[in-house]
């Protein structure tokens, strides 16, 4: 008796996922956490008009979803100031890049991304048999220009961009993210993610037509609009290549009560308006908790704050095993230099008492040894 014949390219992949998720962790540690700052969940939540249209659709779950997502592609397309014809919806910013790179990566092409950028991409990218060539950050973003000097030298079929990023929480202005186009190579797509442009500054999104070939933009309703659980996400580019998607996405993919949640939520800006607030005092109240131990933190256009620990990845490791003992769920960078830090999601008053009374005693425990 045998079992399924795997291709080679499958067989030669781990058995992982990109990251482990607070509930593993909580199972592993035999107890619930007491914070949950790691995953950069908008814990603000959804407007509550989402929810509550959310709950009036519920009795009809019955019905698939509308396999073109009509209404909200209107929606969409007059925010994002563009046709519908633009921009295509799927489950999440990570199952768009998975389509994206199923699109257009054949075994063996090149694909260029930043060493330590978000890991799901490349989780993409290899199983797909693309070749991914990696460039480092310069001061803690990503380098626009080696990105797009690398893509030259490896004539690499997409370049990876995430603004503002994650980890760090860094960014580009718009302007410099539109000059860089510029050095993009012919044939070469540059797929620009900005899952947390909401919380960036003004002039962060650049001034990009839709119906510009060499870009693909990605956005959410995980982070600012508080629906990370709904998976809801989509994809502004030219005509020809989204509707290149209709090719290879899974047109009853999206839940229903998650595509009239997103258009609820995309309608009550008043909510939004108060998510930013909130999101922004949590981050400076992060700030001081750091400073009163002596650590500093990188600037930030995100929901989250990387906080500096002063030292080597090690160490961060050592403070961040200590901080997921005491109950607080928190992430760190994967790669040297970045490492150095810990990362912390925007929280409630009483999510970042327990950080500010958890952080000195696991500092102090890293240290010790």
């Amino acid at each position: 008796m045998t079992g399924p014949r795997y291709p080679a390219l499958i067989k030669s992949l781990p058995s992982t996922v990109p990251f482990v998720g607070p509930e593993v962790q909580e199972r592993q540690r035999g107890a619930p956490f007491r914070a949950r700052l790691g995953a950069n969940e908008n814990i603000f939540g959804p407007s509550p008009f989402a929810v509550a249209a959310m709950q009036d659709e519920a009795a009809d779950i019955w019905k698939y979803a509308d396999p073109t997502h009509h209404e909200l592609m209107a929606a969409l397309a007059a925010h994002m100031g563009c046709g519908p014809g633009h921009i295509v919806i799927g489950e999440g910013i990570d199952t768009l890049l998975g389509y994206t790179v199923r699109l257009l990566v054949e075994p063996g092409d090149a694909v260029v991304t930043s060493d330590g950028a978000y890991p799901t991409f490349n989780f993409h990218v290899a199983g797909y048999g693309g070749v991914l060539h990696k460039v480092p950050f310069k001061d803690d973003k990503e380098d626009l220009e080696a990105l797009m000097a690398k893509a030259a030298e490896v004539d690499a079929k997409l370049v990876y961009l995430s603004n503002p990023d994650n980890p760090m929480g860094t960014w580009h202005s718009g302007a410099a993210i539109k000059d860089a186009l510029e050095l993009l190579p012919e044939g070469t797509l540059l797929v620009l993610d900005e899952a947390y442009i909401e919380f960036a500054p003004h002039g962060t999104a650049p001034q990009i037509a839709a119906d510009d070939p060499r870009v693909v933009r990605f956005r959410t309703f995980s982070k600012a609009y508080g629906m990370a659980g709904a998976r809801v996400a989509y994809a502004v580019g030219a005509r020809d290549l989204i509707t290149a998607y209709d090719k290879i996405r899974n047109h009853f993919a999206m839940n229903r009560l998650a595509q009239t949640g997103a258009l609820a939520a995309l309608q009550d800006s008043e909510w939004l308006e108060q998510v930013l607030r909130l999101v922004e005092d949590a981050k400076q109240e992060i700030t001081r908790i750091a400073g009163d131990c002596g650590l500093r933190t990188l600037p930030s256009a995100t929901n989250f704050v990387a906080i500096n620990c002063g030292r080597d990845g090690d160490f961060a490791r050592s403070v961040l095993a200590a901080l997921i003992a005491d109950g607080v769920f928190v992430r760190m960078p994967f790669v040297a230099p970045q490492d150095r830090c810990i990362r912390v999601s925007a929280g409630r008053p009483e999510d970042l008492k327990i950080l500010a009374e958890a952080l000195p005693k696991a500092l102090a425990s890293a240290k010790s040894g």
